[in-house]
């Protein structure tokens, strides 16, 4: 992990997000105390979420048909809501 000033941070803002982009996680510093951690975003896709639901215990009947429902929305066909009849 590298660690940044927040003044090199600043001025250099471009490059550090193509090193995160990359893959790096930075640390930012101000005055030698980190302030922030930057850090590539997590990608996440409907089978992961499918897959992480799966494994949870039960869950509230209510919260439960609420998910079912968000993911029949997700697996289903679509409508173009914009096509002409």
């Amino acid at each position: 992990m590298r660690t940044v000033a927040a003044t090199a941070a600043s001025r250099g803002f471009s490059e550090l997000l193509d090193a995160v982009e990359r893959g790096d996680t930075i640390t930012i510093t101000r005055g030698g105390h980190p302030i922030a951690v930057v850090s590539p975003a997590k990608r996440y896709t409907v089978g992961r979420l499918v897959g992480q639901l799966a494994e949870l215990e039960s869950l509230d009947p209510k919260f439960e048909s609420d998910i079912a429902d968000a993911l029949a929305l997700l697996t289903s066909e679509v409508k173009d809501p914009w096509a002409e009849d």
